[in-house]
Parts: C-alpha cells; structure tokens; sequence
C-alpha cells in the first residue's frame, strides 16, 4: 500500500513538472519553439478555408484553427500542444493502457521539446497512442470485426491526415498482418491497411494533384544524397533520439557529442537485450514491428523523397512506441526507480532551456512594434532567406514574425531582396535587436 501511494506521488510530480516544463520550453526560447514548417502551418490555418500549400495535410492546421476563436495561431498551436500532452496522459488512465509509461515518455527532454513546438508530431503522438490501443484491442479480439475494421481503418486514416509518414503504420500494419496470416486478427490487420492505401490514393488524386500538380514531381528525386550521408545522418538521428536526457547534438562536433551518442547507443544496447530476455507479449510485439518499420521506411524514403535531415522530431512517432514498452520493463526490474530517469531528463531539460534560454515574450514585443510601424501586421510579408543560411540567422527572423503575422511568404531569389517590399534580415536587424538564445 506505501510503495503504491509513493508511485502515485511521483506519477503527480512528474505529470505537473511536465506540463510546467512544456510552457517553459517555448517562453525560454528566442522563437517561441517555431521552424519553417512552423509557418506553413500557422499561414495554412490562418487562410482556410482556402488551401495555401499540400506539403503537408490539413488536420494539424485545423486543429490550430479551431483554438483561433480565442487567440492568434500561435498562441492556439501552444494550446494544441498541450491538450494533445493532457489528452494522451487521462487517455491513458481512463483505459489503463500504458498509464505510468505515457507519463515517463512525455517526460523526456526529447517529448517536451515536441509538446511545446508548433509541429504537427505534437498532434501525431496521442493520435498514435489511440491507434496503438485500438490495435492492441483488435490483436486480443476485444471488437467484433466489422467495428475492429472500422476502427483500426480511421485510426491509420486520422495518422496519415496528421502527418504523410502516417503511411508507414499503414504499411506496417499490412506487414505484421501478412507475416501473422494464420492469426484471427491478421485479416482484419490486412483489411484495415488495404482501405488506409485506398484512401491515400484517393487523397493523392483528389486533394494534391487538384490543389498541386507538381508536387510529385518537386518532392520525388531519385538520388538526393549519397548514402554515405544518408547513413550518418540515419546514427545521428538514432542516438539523439534513445538519449532519454539529451537529444541536440553540438553542431560544431567535440567530445560532448560523443557522450550524448555513446548514451543513446548503449540505451539501445540495453532495451534489445532486455526485449530479448525478457518474452515480449503479442502487443508488444506489434508496437515494437511497427516501430522498427516505421524506422526503416523513414531512412529508405530519402532516397527518392525530399525530406529534412533525420533526426530526433523525424522519428519521435517511430520511438515512441519502443519507449512505452521500454519503461514498461524497466518498471518491472526496477520498481519505482524507473521515475529516476523522469526526473533527470526533466533536470537536465530545465538545466538546458535556462542556459541557452532568450526571451520570447521579449521579441515577441519587439517584431510586433516593428510590424505595426511598418505596417505589416494584416498584410502578406515576403521574406528572404539565402539557400545558404548561416546558422539558420535568417530563418529565426522569419520564424518570429510567423508567430504574429502567419501570412509570411519566403523566397529564396537574391534578387528579390532588393525590392522595397521584401524583407531581410539586414533590414529588419538595422531597426530592431533581438534576444538570442545562447546556444540553440
């Protein structure tokens, strides 16, 4: 009965510095936790109904539209960020489905990150932990079969509307179903993944090429990157991401990156030889083959796909289940000393986001006196951002103004920055000093 009051404690001490955690990830940060993608999705949530781009799907921006009947876009994406961060952790309770382990994993220094960023993987996330508990259902025969097709078919429908790579559990799914064949669930799995493949065909005809007829032929190029880049971007990305208390390698190298991979390698050393040892259930087995296909496809896909260099945020929906099961054996050696690793990387987050920390609130004011002597703040902003960004400098200043005028336009033509109505860095520097983080 004491060690059962004393979890309790502990799942209330973590669950309340998270969420304080996830608040101060974004005020601490120069930019407000924004990135490129950042912008496309405060712009797409902003125009709707019109369709401003297909790079990525609508669901995201609608969820932040949903929350602009009360603030702007940016303040409705951190509103977004932390309902998913609540819906996921009383999702859990409520269903006793990974309760203690959904509030270790968004603990992580790696997952708080996501909570506070304006990303569309804040949303994924406890949509994914749905479709888990929905496929777990279906695997242990808890549905009758027309509502277990049903169910698991929205549940890939709803991922792959949040986010393109939601197209890798529905070929993961199909996968397990086929190599699970002489299982009664496995034709439910095939059925299920099959009407998630029609739907995204459907998508594909009636929704990109309708709003964006080149977007296939901007976005597949066979041969982007050598592999040899490929590969050390694919260990970068892996060991930053199984590091439970640090995932932001030093851009300019040195020995701390070595201790940052050298955790992240030995921790998957760890959880394989545990997933060995000890039998992993039929569930289990299901969320660690879809993850590890997840993974997989996420690094073979660049070879013929556009996408970002791999890295923590990338393949946060791919770990994510292992994490779960991770902490779940973890809790079954150790006890309650798991909550250890909760703490630490909340330790060493905070240690982080306050070293490195900016203001904010503080540029937030600053842009927002700048656009409004200008002008700007209800009209297109056009901005330019050289190919070759240093340091991303001027992607920031266009990330800052996304988060009060989302209506922000980039071109990437030199030329374009000598006309009166483009902005720069230069010229928005000569007329405004902002407040930089440290090392971010």
């Amino acid at each position: 009965m004491r060690n059962r009051t004393q979890e309790q404690y502990l799942k209330i001490s973590v669950f309340i510095i998270t969420l304080v955690m996830i608040v101060l990830r974004f005020l601490l940060n120069e930019k407000g936790r924004v990135t490129p993608d950042s912008i496309r999705f405060m712009r797409q949530a902003h125009v709707f109904p019109e369709i401003d781009n297909t790079t990525a799907p609508l669901l995201y921006p609608l969820f932040i539209k949903v929350f602009t009947v009360f603030t702007d876009e940016f303040w409705s994406s951190k509103i977004v960020g932390i309902l998913c961060y609540l819906f996921m952790v009383f999702f859990a309770r409520k269903k006793k489905f990974y309760w203690r382990e959904s509030l270790l994993v968004g603990a992580l220094f790696s997952m708080i990150s996501l909570f506070a960023a304006t990303l569309s993987e804040t949303l994924f996330l406890p949509f994914l932990f749905v479709f888990f508990y929905v496929a777990r259902n279906v695997l242990l025969e808890k549905y009758s079969k027309i509502l277990s097709v049903f169910l698991l078919s929205l549940s890939v429908i709803l991922l792959f509307n949040i986010r393109y790579s939601g197209l890798f559990f529905i070929g993961g799914l199909f996968a397990f179903g086929v190599l699970n064949y002489k299982k009664s669930f496995a034709k439910i799995y095939i059925i299920s993944s099959i009407i998630g493949l029609a739907f995204v065909a459907g998508y594909k005809f009636f929704f990109i090429d309708v709003f964006n007829q080149n977007y296939v032929n901007k976005f597949l190029e066979i041969g982007l990157k050598p592999t040899s880049l490929l590969v050390k971007e694919f260990f970068l990305a892996i060991g930053t991401s199984f590091n439970p208390f640090i995932h932001i390698l030093n851009p300019n190298g040195g020995i701390l990156n070595v201790g940052i991979l050298g955790i992240g390698f030995l921790n998957i050393t760890f959880f394989t030889f545990i997933f060995i040892k000890n039998k992993l259930s039929a569930t289990e087995k299901m969320m660690v083959f879809l993850s590890v296909f997840g993974i997989i496809c996420s690094f073979l896909i660049q070879y013929f796909y556009q996408t970002d260099a791999l890295d923590y945020r990338l393949l946060a929906p791919f770990t994510f289940g292992i994490w779960l099961i991770y902490f779940k054996k973890l809790h079954q050696i150790f006890g309650k000393l798991v909550f250890a690793i909760a703490f630490l990387s909340l330790m060493t987050g905070f240690v982080f986001s306050w070293l490195s920390r900016g203001n904010y609130l503080e540029n937030r004011k600053l842009m927002k006196e700048f656009l409004v002597k200008e002008n700007l703040m209800d009209s297109k902003i056009y901005y330019y951002r050289p190919i070759k960004d240093e340091n991303f400098s001027s992607s920031k200043i266009s990330e800052i103004i996304s988060t009060i005028n989302p209506r922000v336009y980039i071109t990437e033509k030199p030329e374009d920055s000598l006309k009166k109505e483009v902005l720069t860095k230069f010229k928005i520097e000569s007329k405004v000093k902002m407040n930089k983080n440290k090392f971010q």
